[in-house]
């Protein structure tokens, strides 16, 4: 991880298809939740620690832009880079990358919220400095 952006290899398996042989769209949502978990926990803010606190983060807000298909057995990037952050939210820009082509973009919103009542709560103060220290801001 370079500065804030994280990025993910992810290979394209037989099960990310559909019948044409490109990957199903919704996948690549798929393929960006894996990345945003790691991402996450590399940055010490993974389940691990959200669980035990009785929190969650679950996606608020998302769209996409689909620019090229990919295709069984690539390679793909699936990148993250925190874009803005608030008091109980957090803005993502991803992609999903095939050598230098960018097949997928888009802006992800990912919301902290109780873990038993579904409602908002405030990132911990620990876990929102380290997410700030890394936000682009653009």
């Amino acid at each position: 991880m370079s500065g804030g952006e994280f990025s993910l290899p992810v290979r394209v398996y037989i099960e990310d298809t559909d019948a044409g042989g490109i990957v199903y769209y919704v996948n690549y949502l798929k393929f960006m939740e894996r990345a945003r978990t790691e991402y996450l926990r590399e940055l010490g803010s993974g389940w691990d620690k959200l669980l035990p606190a009785g929190l969650m983060f679950v996606v608020r807000d998302a769209a996409l832009t689909w620019y090229a298909p990919a295709r069984l057995d690539d390679l793909l990037a699936v990148t993250v880079v925190p874009r803005r952050v608030a008091g109980a939210t957090l803005v993502l820009a991803q992609a999903v990358c095939r050598g230098g082509d960018t097949l997928v973009s888009g802006e992800i919103t990912i919301a902290c919220v109780d873990g038993a009542t579904l409602r908002p709560r405030r990132i911990p103060r620990d876990m929102l400095a380290t997410l700030r220290a890394v936000t682009t801001g653009e």
